[in-house]
């Protein structure tokens, strides 16, 4: 190609933009030499650099009912006999944060002259959704942003799992952040081992950062605050169990989950002040060296970000380590060059033409240099969006194979009018092929199906930029170099 064509090529807008966001993509993604080899802005789920997923199953039931009696009360009697959280969610829907077996269940409502019309173990949307918030901060809280949560929710629109994945964090550690309900409660040693309740969680108003308690020991511990309420709440239960005027037989036992974490009497200057008002501050020990300094991180979270309002049973749990990770990221690397390779000699025997299966194979290598720019910013690269990312080379070489046929119609290249004709039926007939795709991925893409949805997000993605960007530029590439 000669220069002046060389620089009216370039000139196009369409093959400017399309160099433009080449550059950009490359910045974004910063390819650059680190400690362990090159390293880049993309991020890597659990798959590509080790780490740990589980799915949670709720122990939370949601049932429709037919009763003639009125609503509320059935609320408020219903939870009173299964000495559990019941909630209105519809009309003829309540949610039942506590597992109960249907036919049990079935068997109270018939006793209360009310029809159980269906029963789905799970919990509603809103109930989900609140769930999902509070594992994500406290994920956040682990400092990792490699972390995906997935609320799984059936046709009926009841959620009954969840799948959290975690790049980069132990099975134990997942296990003690999501893998339970995280229930803080604040109980008061009566007689022997007798334990009366005092207040939960939901009462401390704010947490400080685990700290050595006392300061410059090996014991750690976690400060916290109760709200006005819940500190009156504490006053009055240590005054009536006998915790203020005989400490040391009254101790004071935090649980975690029905576990407990921490047991002694109140202080003497506590338990002074707590003889004339409230006091809010308090503070959990959780034991002396490097694991009282975890389960202090741990029992901080917890308190931090509050309990889930249903109780949750591990369904199922997995991880990868780092050194596998490792090895998926290099034979990731190999089925992509191998997949480049493969497309190049596929059309090199099509058309027996260097010149034609060069620009292919660069504006087809180089879509995917897009996408992974534009994923860095919200998708974690692993094993599915890896699998989009070698679909969109097939279907972007498919495509590249309709332009160049229609401009070689009869095996000639045609003049500059009948050249913008095909390449318009061209263009015409990969959009038609770009809204099928695009349409049969929307569902994955908009469901929560954990790594499907990865897959489905880039190959949409890899459809956009293909008909947009790449597909036009290629268009007035490919004429410039036929034409010589």
């Amino acid at each position: 190609m000669d220069t002046e064509k060389l620089k009216t090529t370039l000139k196009d807008y369409r093959v400017a933009i399309y160099l433009i966001l080449i550059i950009a993509s490359i910045i974004v993604i910063f390819p650059h030499p680190g400690p362990n080899g090159i390293q880049t802005n993309l991020q890597f789920g659990l798959d590509l650099s080790g780490g740990s997923w589980i799915q949670l199953e709720f122990q939370s039931a949601v049932v429709t009912f037919k009763t003639s009696q009125p609503v509320d009360q059935f609320v408020s009697d219903l939870s009173k006999k299964l000495n559990a959280d019941v909630s209105l969610v519809g009309t003829d829907k309540i949610e039942i944060r506590k597992l109960v077996p249907e036919d049990e269940l079935r068997q109270i409502f018939s006793e209360n002259k009310t029809e159980l019309v269906s029963y789905s173990q799970g919990v509603s949307k809103e109930t989900a959704d609140d769930i999902k918030r509070i594992l994500e901060n406290k994920i956040n809280s682990l400092g990792t942003r490699d972390a995906k949560t997935y609320v799984i929710t059936g046709l009926n629109g009841v959620s009954r799992y969840i799948r959290i994945e975690m790049a980069g964090v132990s099975m134990s550690q997942a296990q003690e952040i999501v893998g339970k309900q995280g229930k803080f409660e604040i109980r008061v040693v009566t007689t022997g081992n007798e334990t009366e309740h005092v207040v939960f969680g939901d009462s401390i108003e704010s947490v400080a950062n685990p700290s050595q308690n006392p300061p410059n020991s090996n014991s750690w511990g976690v400060s916290f605050a109760l709200s006005p309420e819940g500190a009156e709440e504490f006053r009055q239960a240590a005054i009536k169990y006998g915790a203020v005027k005989d400490p040391s037989n009254h101790n004071l036992a935090m649980m975690l989950d029905g576990k407990m974490v921490y047991s002694a009497p109140l202080s003497p200057d506590l338990a002074g002040t707590l003889q004339s008002r409230a006091s809010p501050n308090l503070v959990a020990s959780t034991g002396a060296g490097d694991k009282g300094k975890e389960d202090a991180k741990n029992l901080e979270i917890h308190l931090r970000n509050g309990a889930l309002p249903v109780e949750v049973k591990i369904a199922g749990s997995g991880s990868v380590s780092p050194e596998l990770g490792g090895q998926f990221k290099m034979w990731c690397v190999i089925a992509g060059i191998f997949a480049l390779v493969a497309v190049g000699i596929s059309i090199l025997v099509r058309y027996h033409e260097p010149a034609i299966v060069l620009p292919m194979v660069l504006i087809n290598a180089s879509e995917v240099i897009i996408l992974l720019a534009i994923t860095s910013f919200f998708l974690q690269l692993d094993l599915a969006t890896i699998a989009g990312l070698i679909a969109v080379l097939g279907t972007g070489i498919d495509q590249l194979v309709i332009l160049t046929d229609e401009i070689l119609h009869e095996g000639k290249v045609p003049s500059p009018n009948i050249y913008l004709k095909r390449l318009k039926r061209a263009l015409g007939i990969i959009i038609a092929s770009a809204a099928t795709v695009f349409i049969a991925m929307l569902p994955l893409a908009l469901m929560d199906l954990s790594t499907l949805r990865g897959f489905a997000v880039v190959t949409i993605l890899g459809v956009l930029v293909g008909v947009l960007v790449t597909r036009p530029a290629y268009g007035h590439i490919i004429m410039a170099i036929l034409s010589k």
